[in-house]
């Protein structure tokens, strides 16, 4: 493997180098005016081979496209990339230089739309992968020494989607591309002990290390479940994520007894109470991906698609349904503000596209529940009796007003990416005070300070769907072909279902890292534009076929949509986006895990089943619509694997 590296533009504007350097300066106590940050981006270009050698044409062609934005005046960024120190100042000043990378096992979303650009403007016989990282040197004037690491500087990287090496060059081989058999699939050996407390205790240990968020109820199932057999982490881990708050919504399903008196109804049920009483015009509510409801429209309204097989677009009088979604994330949001939301308008736009048998998302809209914001200088008053308050929010968590700063820009900057406009939102704040009988004090209360201190981020959108495909009413069969299409599966999201479900505690920081996601808006374009080819050719249209000649398992006008269901991969990752698929079918499947693409060769088991790496659809076909979807699939330049098949037996199993 050969890998180029290169300097590329500018990284940071001047008014972020401002408050990096305002931020260091607290950190280390060095005036500001001592402290000086010159940015750059760094490329790193992957060869196709060892062998491969770009010539001068191709080495002109290819900077020519990385060239984006103004370059950097200072010639020490362009040494230092080779490894030159010499030019770096000395003087009673220490320098560090600081390589920021996408984090080890992932691909950045900058990486698939620049890839795929160098790819289709010539390069694709040279160019495997291209990359970015970031490339800071930061001089500070100070006769003590300085330390720099990655608390310090916080401003300067997302902990949650990239590695901080300071004064360090990567491994850029193995960085990239890890080496190695894949890691084996692991038991978790509590059936054989001798009491019920030893299997307890085993399990409970890994439920702490793996962040499964398990309570007692769920391990004494778990611990009488198995009892010819130990349970394996795949299946340890998928029950976690199935079984999580936002999977199954425990809480909102629960019930509710206040001041003593049993309400009648969960949240759910009060939630699903409107459509009980006005079913009017409801499609489908609540037993997919999103609601449909017939709007009767009274005047005419025309469906737009492009045709498949001319490739131009046509429309055609077709009265289309109104699709409508909302959902709450507060994991990712808290953890890492910009990509948690980001992510959050990403699934939403998923689970949007998979409803029925493909439909269109038109508009989006975000929305977010925090704490006080305290804003420096401008403390509102009904903030100022919290503030001496101790809320106990861990380190790693953000703050409400830099979830305000950075999460609504990752939802709209998801949303435009993907290609739909952002146009409704609302946020707010709620900080109170509650007094709780304290037994040990007669006649005392005890004060509890509660508020949105782990955020509410809302996702939501609108779109349209095609009558004939609103409902997942053509059901898959024995034998039909299940699909993963979408980006590759990689080293992120592992086991963000239960990770949401769970207390944020500073003890579990690197838990939560690793179980937060990252959006990548174009991969998520391409599948959506797989969706609506599929869609744009109709109802099953052989019996009336106008071709001339007889049809052919590739004719648009005989096949029809060849999508039987779909889901997204949200929470859980396929581990609970496959089993759904075939479970709504009374079926079970088969799956031969190694198809299933990922970026690295030797994840486990259990990483490839459960990462939550976004931008992926699974769904069902006919064996004979292969080469149909396989065209589609290649014209939009959307990744897809056959994975495994639908079985009468109603159970899921794997070869590995």
């Amino acid at each position: 493997m050969t890998i180029i590296a290169s300097t590329g533009p500018v990284a940071f504007s001047d008014f972020r180098i401002t408050n990096i350097i305002a931020e260091l300066s607290s950190k280390i106590d060095v005036s500001t005016e001592n402290i000086t940050i010159e940015s750059a981006f760094i490329h790193y270009i992957e060869l196709i081979s060892n062998s491969t050698v770009l010539d001068d044409n191709q080495k002109s062609h290819l900077f020519n496209l990385l060239k984006y934005d103004p370059f950097p005046t200072n010639e020490s960024l362009y040494s230092i990339i080779n490894d030159d120190l010499s030019s770096l100042k000395s003087n009673n000043s220490q320098s560090f230089v600081v390589r920021i990378i996408p984090r080890q096992g992932t691909i950045s979303p900058w990486s698939s739309k620049a890839t795929n650009i160098v790819q289709v403007c010539g390069l694709e016989d040279v160019c495997k992968r291209v990359e970015r990282g970031v490339l800071l040197l930061i001089n500070i004037a100070s006769e003590k020494e300085i330390h720099l690491n990655g608390s310090v500087l916080t401003s300067c990287f997302d902990r949650m989607t990239q590695d901080l090496f300071i004064n360090e060059k990567p491994d850029l081989k193995t960085f990239f591309h890890q080496t190695g058999a894949p890691k084996p699939l692991q038991t978790i050996e509590f059936h054989k002990l001798a009491t019920y407390e030893e299997k307890y205790a085993l399990l409970n240990e890994y439920n702490k290390v793996r962040g499964l968020a398990l309570d007692d109820g769920e391990m004494k199932y778990l611990i009488e479940s198995f009892v010819d057999r130990s349970p394996t982490d795949v299946e340890l881990f998928s029950f976690a994520q199935v079984n999580s708050e936002h999977c199954r919504h425990k809480i909102f399903n629960a019930s509710w007894e206040i001041d003593g008196i049993q309400k009648p109804m969960s949240l759910f049920q009060m939630i699903k109470n409107t459509f009980k009483k006005t079913p009017d015009f409801v499609v489908s509510a609540y037993s997919d991906n999103a609601a449909v409801m017939d709007l009767k429209h009274q005047g005419s309204e025309y469906y737009m698609s492009p045709d498949y097989s001319s490739k131009l677009w046509n429309q055609q009088l077709e009265q289309v349904h109104l699709l409508m979604k909302v959902e709450t994330h507060n994991h990712p949001t808290a953890i890492s503000p910009f990509p948690g939301a980001s992510t959050g308008s990403g699934g939403e736009i998923r689970d949007e596209g998979a409803t029925g048998r493909g439909s269109k998302t038109k508009c989006g809209l975000s929305g977010f529940a925090v704490s006080n914001l305290n804003i420096p200088g401008f403390i509102q008053p009904w903030e100022k009796k919290f503030l001496d308050d101790k809320l106990g929010k861990p380190a790693h968590v953000a703050s409400a007003l830099d979830i305000m700063i950075e999460a609504p820009l990752g939802s709209a900057a998801f949303n435009n990416e993907f290609g739909r406009p952002n146009i409704n939102g609302y946020f707010r704040t709620l900080t109170l005070e509650t007094f709780i009988k304290d037994d040990q004090k007669a006649g005392g209360a005890k004060r509890d300070v509660r508020g949105f201190h782990k955020p509410i981020m809302l996702a939501g959108g609108m779109g349209s769907i095609r009558p004939a495909f609103a409902l997942k009413d053509t059901p898959i069969k024995p034998n039909d072909l299940l699909i993963v299409l979408g980006g590759q599966g990689m080293l992120i999201g592992l086991g963000g279902g239960a990770a949401s479900s769970g207390n944020t505690e500073d003890g579990n920081a690197d838990l939560d890292f690793a179980s937060v996601q990252r959006g990548n808006p174009e991969m998520e374009r391409r599948c959506q534009e797989v969706i609506n080819a599929c869609v744009s050719l109709g109802p099953n249209k052989t019996n009336d076929c106008a071709c001339s000649e007889k049809c052919d398992v590739k004719c648009s006008s005989a096949r029809g949509n060849p999508i039987l269901s779909i889901h997204d991969v949200g929470a859980g990752g396929l581990s609970n986006a496959l089993p759904e698929l075939v479970h709504d079918n009374n079926l079970g499947a088969v799956f031969d895990l190694r198809k299933i693409l990922t970026l690295e060769p030797n994840m486990s088991p259990l990483e490839i089943w459960c990462n939550e790496s976004q931008e992926r659809y699974v769904l069902g076909i006919n064996s004979k619509d292969l080469p149909l979807f396989e065209e589609i699939c290649l014209r939009e330049r959307a990744p897809f694997a056959v994975v495994g098949h639908a079985s009468k037996d109603v159970q899921v199993r794997h070869n590995l």
